[in-house]
């Protein structure tokens, strides 16, 4: 039984491929149960309707999550044309279906122009933002509707990959707060037809857009192997921060760091650095301001799996 189970000390970052019609939440568990790690979060949840990738952080690696939050994310979605869906996609109840006109390609190219760059969303009622303390999407299902405040986001890159009669079906690399339902509602008015999500699948989440993926499916079969096959596809915790730059320091200076006390550098100001031990561990964050490095986010590692 699953109460039996003895977890263990893990730290690493995995790289869940999701699969449709689970929560985010669920996927995370049966991956935890798999490695039978004590501590497990994801770094952004998917819907049911979405898949692909889920960055699941066990252990320490939870301290770096919150910058695969704010990280740039690439999305394939489908935009079923012709009607609106009240959760904005494919799960609510579609409704106002009116005629698509003949567009070219050329009409279609100039209303994703407008999507393009810097661009203000207001966020979909069915969502996890919350008013007065309540998520949005309970107060959806009551048939409330709130006011919401514009948010500002980047749209790096929106291209068409194929279009049917009825569908598109795009590639969008997007900052962190995008909502692709809305971003495909929005096209769809444009258009002057509507539009919702009939499908949606995260491709990559930055920095891991060149690494592999597993379904749950894989890791039972990793699993059947033992655990040291699963740790084997582990990403150690500094693969979520290549773009921070990094200094390696004497053992006498880490200790110092470990117990809070700030210490001379002649590192350059930084707002974040990574910090590593003669030996190539990774030791975690510190801040580098006039001279000083001042402890962070630093690590206690639990397990040999960095």
């Amino acid at each position: 039984m699953l109460s039996r189970r003895r977890f263990r000390k893990l730290d690493g970052i995995l790289l869940l491929d999701k699969g449709l019609g689970a929560s985010s939440n669920k996927v995370l568990q049966d991956a935890r149960f798999l490695f039978l790690a004590e501590k497990a979060g994801h770094t952004g949840s998917l819907d049911p309707l979405a898949s692909g990738m889920l960055p699941v952080c066990f252990g320490e690696a939870t301290k770096v999550s919150a910058f695969l939050l704010d990280s740039d994310k690439r999305y394939i979605t489908t935009a079923t044309l012709g009607y609106v869906s009240t959760t904005g996609d494919a799960e609510g109840e579609k409704f106002n279906p009116r005629p698509i006109p003949a567009f070219s390609d050329a009409d279609l190219e100039a209303v994703l122009t407008q999507f393009r760059g810097n661009i203000s969303q207001i966020p979909p009622m069915y969502s996890a933002l919350k008013k007065d303390g309540q998520p949005l999407y309970k107060l959806a299902r009551q048939g409330i509707e709130v006011e919401r405040a514009a948010r500002d986001l980047t749209i790096h890159s929106l291209t068409v990959l194929a279009r049917t009669n009825n569908t598109l079906t795009l590639d969008v690399v997007c900052s962190k707060g995008t909502y692709i339902r809305t971003l495909v509602e929005d096209i769809g008015e444009q258009l002057g037809c509507g539009a919702y999500v009939s499908m949606l699948r995260r491709e990559s989440v930055e920095p891991f857009g060149a690494f592999r993926m597993y379904t749950l499916d894989e890791l039972r079969a990793l699993a059947e192997q033992g655990l040291e096959a699963l740790d084997a596809v582990l990403l150690p915790l500094d693969s979520a921060l290549p773009h921070l730059p990094s200094i390696t320091v004497e053992e006498a200076i880490i200790i110092r760091l470990r117990q809070g006390q700030k210490v001379r550098t002649d590192h350059d100001d930084a707002e974040l650095l990574r910090i590593y031990s003669e030996f190539g561990e990774f030791i975690g964050l510190c801040e580098s301001l006039r001279g000083v490095l001042i402890p962070r986010r630093l690590l206690a590692y639990t397990s040999t799996h960095l």
